[in-house]
């Protein structure tokens, strides 16, 4: 079998609180294979998202090991950490995390252009397209619904054609309707560009779509099935 894609051993994750140190993770493995749709599920508090965080370098683990496309994510300082999670992933929110002063098609640019494109706007124009938003490129975030800016949001993770698509509850702020388009977009995406998906849901309907679906319970994997259970 090919080396993992993802690759998190012996993972603890320990954050400050009010009370003092609070343990999030628990000794998590867990790999994730090239082209997989992982989804990540569980009662709120489980340690989901913190998972994905950690596996994004978004948040360091306190300890064992989380490789990246073969590159140990816990030994990276944080100006690496941003240069590869530029060039390799993907991230989505729940709350969008659009810069507020920008219009649609410069939010989608942004990355593309810190990473010294040329061809910035006219690639950010067509993933505007291709999620069904080229007409509103020139409009601001406050100017467009919460599905749009997910959309948007969508964009902006997946126009730099990276090899990892993290989410962290895409679709937990918006309607069915919103929420289905989103999901068809996230698969879409991933069929076109051979992404590895993780995301992390409450939503059965997407969890139901993922090759594996992982449960946690309190910061410790509880189980993991190849598909959610019915």
């Amino acid at each position: 079998m090919t080396q993992p894609i993802l690759d998190l051993k012996d993972v603890t994750l320990s954050l400050k609180g009010n009370a003092g140190m609070v343990e999030i993770l628990h000794g998590i493995d867990l790999s994730v294979h090239k082209g997989e749709t992982l989804g990540l599920i569980g009662p709120s508090g489980s340690g989901k998202s913190s998972l994905l965080m950690v596996m994004g370098g978004l948040e360091t683990a306190t300890s064992g090991s989380v490789l990246a496309l073969g590159q140990d994510l816990t030994a990276m300082d944080e100006d690496a950490m941003a240069r590869f999670r530029r060039a390799h992933m993907g991230v989505v929110f729940q709350s969008f995390h659009l810069i507020p002063t920008m219009t649609a098609l410069e939010n989608v640019a942004t990355p593309l252009e810190l990473a010294g494109e040329n061809n910035a706007y006219q690639r950010a124009e067509a993933e505007l397209e291709a999620v069904g938003l080229g007409h509103r490129a020139d409009h601001y975030p406050a100017q467009m619904s919460g599905g749009e800016q997910q959309r948007v949001a969508l964009a902006r993770a997946s126009v730099t054609r990276p090899e990892i698509l993290l989410a962290d509850e895409p679709t937990g702020n918006l309607d069915g309707a919103n929420g289905q388009a989103i999901i068809d977009l996230l698969f879409g995406l991933r069929d076109r560009h051979g992404a590895t998906l993780v995301l992390v849901t409450h939503s059965r309907e997407l969890a139901a779509k993922c090759d594996r679906v992982v449960r946690l319970t309190d910061g410790h994997i509880a189980d993991t099935a190849l598909k959610a259970a019915e």
